[in-house]
């Protein structure tokens, strides 16, 4: 007995996981290639009539996903350079200097981790700002919720970093900015890699934060849009277009992730091990 929950243990932990992803990704896949009248009430049966070009057709031209798609792109990818390039900086600083001061503020600035943002100081300083409603806004507030996660991970592995590199650098009468752009940040490639893909995870998929700071409108982000066109006439009782709008616009986001997913458990292992 104690050999057969040795060797079933993780097969019905596996089961469990699977389960637990597996059937709402079914459930997406199959209900967005069905026509109306299966889908009104969503469930995991095959489709009786396939339709998926039309519906995925449909859900990009009616549901206005370009001009989400674009939206997006103009949040996550400056949101993703400023949490690299503020994140390495600020991880070189804590990694190399060693005083009270120091250590206090680093604690701060990775303390993101464990507090959740505050949605209410966060439009209210936004309108005392004049950023409410607006991209600089959104950005401003992803490159904050994600800064800490970058801290964590580079400053870890900055530490492993031997400093008989920087200090031959030093010796040759380089700077500090030519040290930090020519020596540390080509050895962070694997966890810039692991942030550039958790942040666009995160920011890609976002409908809360997005719903109170952009408010939606022609600025909506892809999440958002769906939110949005999901409750208009359009997509009343179509779930067939709601689930292809979804598998649509995750598209992106998987392609990055199985490209990615070998740079994410190298990234984090050496960020949060060494």
């Amino acid at each position: 007995m104690t050999a057969v929950w040795r060797y079933g243990r993780p097969s019905l932990v596996v089961l469990l996981a699977a389960l637990a992803v597996g059937v709402p990704l079914w459930l997406v896949a199959v209900t967005s290639a069905k026509p109306q009248a299966e889908a009104i009430e969503p469930n995991l049966d095959l489709p009786r009539h396939w339709r998926p070009a039309t519906n995925y057709a449909d859900a990009v031209s009616e549901g206005e996903m370009l001009r989400g798609f674009f939206n997006s792109l103009l949040v996550v990818v400056p949101s993703v350079v400023l949490v690299l390039i503020l994140g390495a900086g600020a991880a070189w600083v804590f990694a190399r200097r060693k005083s009270k001061l120091v250590s206090a503020a680093y604690a701060l600035c990775i303390s993101g981790l464990l507090l959740p943002p505050a949605v209410i100081t966060i439009v209210m300083e936004l309108r005392q700002l004049g950023l409410a409603n607006t991209r600089p806004g959104m950005i401003a507030v992803y490159t904050g919720m994600y800064l800490s996660t970058s801290i964590f991970f580079m400053t870890g592995f900055i530490r492993a970093i031997p400093m008989e590199l920087e200090e031959a650098a030093r010796m040759d009468g380089a700077a500090p900015a030519r040290i930090f752009w020519r020596i540390v940040l080509p050895l962070l490639r694997p966890v810039i890699a692991t942030a550039t893909i958790m942040v666009m995870l995160y920011a890609w998929s976002d409908v809360f934060y997005a719903f109170f700071v952009l408010g939606g409108g022609d600025r909506a982000t892809l999440p958002l849009n769906l939110y949005q066109v999901a409750g208009a006439q359009l997509y009343l009782n179509n779930w067939h277009l709601v689930f292809a709008y979804v598998v649509v616009m995750s598209l992106p986001m998987v392609a990055v992730f199985l490209v990615g997913q070998r740079k994410i458990v190298s990234g984090i292992t050496s960020g949060a091990v060494k």
